[in-house]
């Protein structure tokens, strides 16, 4: 149990020592503290937040919790230190550019997440699996339909949301054939993440980059080829170990709720609102996500006064009718992942305005080549959280082509699959078939997944070679 009292008084010896060090340094830029004891401190601060994040399975503390209070040491460590310094209006100027871009980024995710929520609510997805469960197909064709359909979904759903609706199908028909589950979900693990990997829609990294305006929204799906062998590959090689036979006939009737379709029609439409205001008015997607969400608010508010008539839809004949209401669908949003990603930015900015990030960009970008620093980044992915990853290059800022942002945007994105713990599907997967999906059982078959990420990557350099 980490003693908070201690790294207390650690904290307030360093910004009594750290002034003294810093005499003479003013120079009107940004202080470089990357030898200072707060500096390291911020370092420990960081890494021990982390560790509780990646340990979250086991401590059951949400992820949220402990990189919400590494940022605030962080930032309070800088804003001690600026002050002594007189140069508070610079350490404030910096923490009001990450809130602004956490701001951008929360406001966008929390619009998907709500129409997701929503989708869910008018029960679609669990549609879908009932469908699926009672179509009486194969194991092997099961493999590869919930697979495919992990792939294509995630574009748009997120890959976390994508995964648990795949893996509610797997547990469904697989039953105690722990092989098949298993090898089932770690097909699912990969084929989400691939599939996010090539809209700004299906990952959080990609959202980054596109808002960056470092790649154009049309252009990341010049990745879909590449993505696609990310998630082929380890298919195919996996493919001969499932087990031949059916599973044992299942009957599962759900109907959606009424306006389901026309919800994920509204969607639609939020999402290509967001991608014209970008596109043609130079305004921040966040802002055509925010007036698609209108649409959702509209629309809930015609069904919440028209819920007598739910007692004439097939919904009716299910369950209780509860009338529909928005609100109820952004509060169940992933609010413990939204205040995570502010943890992260504001850790992450805090180490930036104090100079890590520049040594780190020396040594990768400036000692490996482009191309090398970015496979490394997706190895790094895969133990590392993908979010603070890609965060971290945003903040270097390295002078890249086109291809090269695309390249790392993909080997964050999909690099994550390398490992169980790489992503936030492999880990909710693991919780939700525990037991037979473990992080062994996915270790097993990283060679295998190995070989799609390098075919991923060699795909992008030779199909996308107009980009570099």
């Amino acid at each position: 149990m980490l003693n908070f009292r201690w790294i207390s008084l650690f904290g307030l010896l360093s910004v009594l020592y750290t002034p003294q060090v810093l005499a003479g340094q003013h120079s009107g830029g940004p202080l470089d503290l990357t030898q200072s004891t707060v500096g390291y401190l911020a370092v420990l601060y960081f890494v021990l937040a982390y560790i509780l994040v990646m340990a979250e399975e086991f401590t059951l503390l949400r992820k949220s919790k402990p990189v919400i209070l590494a940022a605030g040491l962080i930032w309070g460590m800088i804003g001690y230190i600026y002050a002594e310094q007189g140069m508070s209006d610079a350490a404030e100027s910096a923490i009001r550019q990450n809130l602004l871009e956490y701001a951008e980024l929360m406001l966008f995710l929390l619009v998907a997440m709500t129409y997701i929520s929503a989708l869910e609510e008018r029960r679609m997805f669990a549609a879908i699996r009932a469908w699926l469960v009672g179509k009486g197909f194969g194991l092997r064709p099961l493999f590869w339909i919930t697979g495919f359909l992990a792939f294509f979904i995630s574009p748009v759903a997120d890959n976390l949301t994508t995964a648990l609706i795949m893996c509610a199908v797997v547990l469904a028909v697989g039953g105690e054939n722990t092989r098949f589950v298993s090898l089932a979900c770690i097909n699912i693990v990969v084929a989400a993440n691939a599939g996010g990997a090539f809209s700004p829609f299906g990952d959080i990294t990609i959202l980054m980059v596109w808002q960056k305006e470092l790649v154009p929204f049309g252009t990341f799906f010049v990745l879909f080829l590449p993505a696609l062998a990310n998630f082929l590959v380890p298919a195919g090689i996996m493919h001969f170990a499932i087990p031949k036979g059916h599973p044992d006939g299942l009957e599962e009737r759900i109907f959606m709720k009424r306006g389901a379709r026309r919800i994920a029609l509204l969607f639609l439409l939020t999402i290509i609102t967001a991608v014209c205001f970008h596109n043609y008015f130079g305004f921040p997607p966040v802002i055509g996500m925010l007036t698609g969400l209108a649409y959702l608010q509209f629309f809930g508010f015609y069904l919440k006064r028209t819920a007598h008539l739910e007692a004439n839809h097939k919904a009716g004949r299910i369950g209780d009718i509860i009338p529909f209401d928005v609100f109820n669908q952004v509060a169940r949003a992933e609010w413990d992942t939204l205040l995570f990603f502010y943890g992260v930015v504001l850790c992450v900015g805090g180490l930036g305005f104090m100079g890590y990030l520049a040594l780190v960009s020396e040594v990768m970008y400036g000692q490996l080549s482009a191309t090398q620093a970015n496979i490394g980044i997706g190895v790094l992915s895969s133990i590392v959280d993908n979010i603070p990853v890609m965060f971290s290059v945003l903040t270097m800022n390295p002078q890249m082509s086109t291809g090269q942002w695309l390249l790392v945007t993909m080997t964050a994105g999909v690099g994550g699959s390398l490992l169980s713990i790489g992503s936030a599907a492999g880990v909710a997967l693991m919780g939700q078939a525990r037991g037979k999906y473990t992080f062994f059982s996915h270790l097993r078959w990283m060679p295998a997944i190995a070989l799609g990420y390098a075919a991923s990557i060699l795909v992008h350099l030779w199909l996308n070679a107009r980009y570099f």
